[in-house]
């Protein structure tokens, strides 16, 4: 497709979505009014992060259908999933917060260097998870409990998603981006498109539907891969194209190490952030695997809903980590803060009164995703044990988004390991003893209520300030940057 052809279907998209979704260049995010451009960068983000989860939740419902085994699969392969991308998930986020800053100081060229190096060792790392996941998925799955059936199927669901990885990955790092140049309408209508896709799939490959052979598990993977590798290149497109604001380059996409350290120096805390709770999640799993299959799918049932409940929580942190990250480009600290604090103050409120709702509703939600009484009454319980901290977590997500927008992206993994690894993982463990399976519900209340307390006070000490990154940008010669720029040493 040509450039031209791009930038007509942009727009196109950018107009029908205009009446609902303002779009970015209506709003200085560095200036004025903070609850409106906050609102407005993070909706769209909500209805993206919701349709991502329709992935998982549509997988999850129809292969629910299919029989107990294959959703107990499909429980054991999801965190597996998000442990492998969480190895490489920082790149990701380091671009975003890269990009954030210099938009923010005005210096777009750098901006789009960032974002073409970002998007070279994005696909590289994304080859060698891939690699390392299809090699690895068995062990891991053995290790965590898994066995029969269910080990076959999330064996087999997680090679085919191994393989695919790039796809998996290249659209999160395209969604970053976009996000930190502050458009985060154009990922929103990619995702739709997407998620249409893998729902017209899914059950045509998981029962065999008309010409399609019946694969269950394996029916999934291949709906999801399918229509990640359509979002990937419908997301290069728009980047290379530069019709929507943020523009990565060929050229300046050969990998430079400069950059690549400055990248890492930002990015591996977000992943060791990303891995950290993913071993966390799956050490719960650990620790669930333990119990009778009905309970593993009633935990992978209530984990499925809060990965939806909490999305407007995790869009405002990344929109609080867009927003920090630009006002800290152009010196506007205070500006950060008082951002970070009016999203927590939101986010508790409305997170509270859901979680409200949920409480009265919880046997009806666990119903939709299975017919077997045992699970509904056990995924009842799970959701009425961790209803009411929702609004805590909006609290603690709104907190690391103000980390991550500084660049203390170390900061933002400490609370977030400290609050899994060293609270919620132990306390499940030991409470599961003599309380049995509730144990694990209670831990997640606990751990909930624990990060909202952290999160805060660390924030309130101040450390977080002084974090600008764009200072030290590296820039090979010829990357469309001034070359009188001497590189400053990261």
């Amino acid at each position: 497709m040509s450039r031209s052809a791009l930038r007509r279907a942009a727009a196109a998209l950018r107009e029908r979505a205009g009446a609902v979704f303002k779009r970015r260049e209506e709003f200085d995010l560095t200036e004025g009014d903070i609850a409106k451009p906050l609102f407005y960068l993070s909706l769209p983000i909500v209805v993206t992060n919701l349709l991502q989860t329709a992935y998982n939740l549509v997988d999850t419902i129809w292969l629910g259908r299919y029989s107990t085994e294959a959703l107990a699969a499909i429980s054991f392969a999801f965190p597996v999933v998000f442990f492998i991308i969480s190895l490489g998930l920082g790149v990701a986020i380091a671009g975003s917060i890269l990009v954030a800053q210099n938009v923010g100081a005005g210096d777009e060229a750098r901006a789009e260097f960032a974002a073409s190096q970002t998007v070279t060792f994005a696909v590289v790392g994304s080859l060698l998870l891939g690699a390392f996941g299809y090699l690895a998925v068995g062990d891991i799955l053995a290790f965590l409990g898994a066995s029969g059936d269910v080990l076959d199927g999330a064996t087999a669901y997680l090679e085919i998603v191994s393989l695919g990885m790039v796809f998996l990955f290249a659209f999160f790092v395209f969604m970053s981006l976009m996000r930190g140049y502050g458009d985060t309408i154009t990922p929103m209508l990619v995702m739709l498109v997407t998620v249409v896709v893998n729902l017209v799939l899914d059950p045509f490959l998981i029962f065999g539907w008309g010409p399609f052979p019946e694969l269950g598990v394996v029916g999934a993977a291949y709906a999801t891969v399918f229509s990640r590798a359509l979002a990937t290149v419908i997301g290069l497109g728009v980047m290379f194209s530069g019709a929507r604001g943020i523009e990565i380059h060929l050229a300046q996409m050969r990998p430079d190490l400069g950059f690549l350290r400055k990248l890492l120096r930002v990015g591996v805390p977000a992943s060791v952030e990303g891995t950290g709770n993913a071993i966390a999640v799956n050490l719960m799993l650990l620790i669930v695997g333990a119990f009778p299959t009905v309970v593993v799918a009633a935990y992978g049932v209530g984990v499925r809903m809060f990965s939806v409940i909490f999305l407007p929580a995790i869009a405002v942190g990344r929109g609080v980590e867009t927003m920090a990250g630009q006002n800290i480009g152009a010196g506007e600290e205070d500006r950060a803060a008082t951002t970070t604090t009016f999203a927590g103050k939101a986010m508790f409120g409305i997170l509270a009164a859901v979680g409200v709702a949920v409480w009265l509703l919880a046997g009806d939600i666990v119903a939709v995703f299975s017919d077997d009484p045992e699970v509904v009454e056990v995924g009842r319980l799970f959701l009425r044990y961790v209803a009411p901290t929702f609004g805590f977590t909006g609290v603690f997500h709104a907190c690391k988004g103000g980390f991550r927008g500084a660049g203390r992206t170390l900061t933002a993994a400490a609370i977030s390991i400290a609050v899994l690894g060293a609270i919620r993982v132990p306390f499940a463990w030991v409470a599961s003893g003599p309380l049995g399976y509730e144990g694990i519900w209670l831990a997640f209340t606990v751990s909930n209520v624990a990060g909202a307390a952290v999160g805060y006070l660390w924030y309130a000490r101040g450390r977080w300030r002084g974090a600008d990154l764009t200072d030290s940008g590296v820039a090979p010669a010829g990357a469309g940057l001034d070359d009188a720029e001497t590189p400053v040493d990261d």
